[in-house]
């Protein structure tokens, strides 16, 4: 296959825009952080407050990851757009591919925190059905 300057253009609006999408999960989180950090000092040691503590730590790791390889897809679409510049095809071919690579490995990293995240509402949930038993 042989690539020409638009394919690897391509990416920089879709990685750009999960770049943001992931930036604003990370801000909602910390957010919730700050809120559970006073509930857990107001009532010192309730359990589903811990849980949920447990559960944002895991969701905080793996957004990280999830910023990481797609700031590491955006650098090889950049390398990739200078080897295309640089007439080195074979180069441009390589990093293409790591740089989908690495934005599916974004996208797998992904979906995994929003089975956690489900994981945390669930703790929510039923904390609030032990109430209304």
């Amino acid at each position: 296959m042989q690539l020409d300057i638009s394919t690897p253009a391509l990416l920089f609006p879709a990685i750009t825009l999960l770049l943001l999408a992931y930036t604003n999960r990370f801000l909602g989180i910390a957010s919730l952080i700050r809120g559970l950090h006073s509930e857990y000092q107001k009532n010192n040691g309730l359990k589903v407050v811990v849980d949920q503590i447990k559960n944002l730590r895991i969701r905080l790791n793996m957004i990280r990851k999830m910023q990481f390889l797609a700031v590491l897809s955006f650098l090889f679409t950049v390398g990739c757009m200078i080897a295309l510049f640089e007439s080195s095809f074979a180069l441009a071919n390589i990093l293409f591919a790591a740089s989908l690579i690495s934005l599916l490995l974004s996208l797998v990293f992904s979906l995994i925190e929003i089975q956690i995240s489900t994981r945390a509402l669930n703790i929510e949930l039923s904390d609030m059905e032990d109430d209304i038993k």
